[in-house]
């Protein structure tokens, strides 16, 4: 994680060494493994790197993620007439989650915002869509796409007669 990270931001040893504090024969040591740096260590880079903690010690993704769709947990509203499955959700290093997201006909899902700085880019995959924020309503049809500041309240409704698809993705800033 550290050589990727020091290499996405084009940063050398002694740039890196000079920013968080480290010197450059740790930071080489850490990179092939030798070194077994401290919390302390690990916080001077993370600063030095500019990103989280946990950005460095997580388990480096692989190359390719295979999700199966029946090994997705549903997750429902209190009624079960709202239903979200979560293909990719976020970690250290992917700052977002991503949904496919179900609404029974003549079914409502209503949210009251999100944490701070976050985004929502909502596509339909099937059936129409009324997503309303923040009071405006917008229809959105098969194949239509709309992205809006999701901190803010929102809700999604289905006036049709058949069951609304739709892919849904919230970005953390």
């Amino acid at each position: 994680n550290l050589q990727r990270l020091r290499e996405e931001r084009n940063l050398s040893f002694g740039q890196l060494a000079e920013r968080s504090g480290v010197s450059k024969v740790m930071l080489s040591q850490i990179e092939k493994g030798e070194g077994n740096p401290t919390i302390n260590t690990i916080w001077k880079v993370a600063n030095g790197l500019e990103v989280d903690y946990s950005q460095l010690i997580a388990p480096p993704m692989p190359k390719v993620q295979l999700v199966r769709g029946a090994d997705v947990p549903l997750q429902e509203d209190d009624d079960g007439f709202f239903q979200a499955q979560c293909y990719f959700p976020a970690t250290a290093s992917r700052r977002f989650d991503v949904f496919v997201a179900k609404i029974l006909p003549g079914e409502k899902h209503f949210s009251e915002g999100h944490s701070p700085r976050t985004q929502e880019y909502v596509l339909v995959q099937q059936g129409t869509l009324e997503a309303v924020i923040e009071g405006d309503s917008y229809t959105l049809e098969t194949g239509d796409a709309i992205c809006f500041d999701c901190t803010l309240s929102h809700q999604f409704a289905n006036g049709g007669q058949e069951q609304v698809v739709f892919l849904d993705i919230v970005y953390y800033q």
